[in-house]
């Protein structure tokens, strides 16, 4: 592990990770992956053994000071816990410039408490990436403020797209729908695939094999609706025969006000992420 960062040439920027945990470790892995230099990857922790992992796997430089990595940064990924984040930012104020571009991927913090923090000026872009980036395949929504310039939006896109798809939203507001829909969304299939699970079981089939199946089509359904040139509610028409087994399933769900369901609970999740700005921020 190294305490100091070795200057390097080449063009690809520099990006520090204050905070080493799982979505971190997913995103270094990820820009290792497509190419970028680990030589230009700095990640900063207090934990020596989630550092001591990152460098063995990845190559990368390692600090458990923040200041240290910040300081030889052209970019600045902010991921560690909201409860935290005051703390951290404060911190590194003396060793940021205005110009580097930072990354938050903190839930509930928005801009204005990060400007607070650190400078007035400072280059933000919030994300609100998901689970599934663990697996290379997540969904990040990012907002920029107005310090963030184009070159620094390519980079942005570059580091979140290397743990799945990248999309710009207008408006930070927009962030609370994008936790409703992506952010906490995974969660909302996880418990549909366990009820499934638990359906199947009742209904006779071993726990593995209904497992095995739900799972599947879950991956299966999302894929073809990623791949297909028609919309989901074309493709659930298409399964979905007149009087047949899916219509009776599909009815059901649709008696027991299944929309519904979704929507309050979506209203609710964005509500609570707008609770924790409030409280966080």
């Amino acid at each position: 592990m190294s305490e100091s960062a070795t200057a390097t040439t080449s063009a690809a920027p520099t990006i520090a990770f204050i905070g080493a945990g799982n979505m971190a470790s997913s995103i270094i892995g990820g820009l290792v992956a497509n190419g970028h230099p680990s030589t230009n990857i700095i990640a900063s922790d207090p934990t020596v053994g989630a550092l001591q992992t990152l460098a063995d796997t990845y190559g990368i430089q390692t600090t458990t000071d923040n200041a240290v990595a910040v300081k030889q940064s052209d970019v600045v990924v902010l991921s560690i816990k909201p409860q935290i984040m005051q703390i951290v930012c404060e911190s590194i104020v003396d060793y940021i410039s205005p110009e580097t571009l930072t990354i938050s991927i903190a839930a509930g913090i928005n801009c204005a408490s990060l400007k607070l923090w650190l400078h007035k000026k400072q280059a933000i872009v919030r994300c609100m990436p998901n689970t599934p980036a663990l697996v290379q395949a997540g969904a990040s929504a990012l907002f920029a403020n107005k310090r963030v310039s184009e070159a620094q939006k390519t980079i942005a896109e570059h580091i979140l797209a290397a743990v799945g798809t990248v999309n710009w939203v207008a408006a930070e507001t927009d962030i609370d729908a994008v936790t409703a829909v992506s952010g906490s969304g995974p969660a909302y299939f996880f418990l549909l695939i366990e009820a499934m699970i638990d359906a199947g079981v009742k209904q006779g089939l071993s726990r593995e094999t209904a497992t095995t199946l739900a799972s599947q089509t879950a991956f299966g359904a999302a894929k073809l609706a990623l791949n297909s040139e028609v919309d989901v509610a074309e493709l659930r028409r298409r399964v979905t025969s007149p009087n047949g087994t899916t219509a009776e399933a599909i009815a059901s769900f649709e008696e027991n006000d299944f929309r519904s369901i979704v929507e309050n609970a979506m209203l609710a999740c964005a509500d609570r992420s707008r609770e924790l700005a409030k409280e966080l921020g």
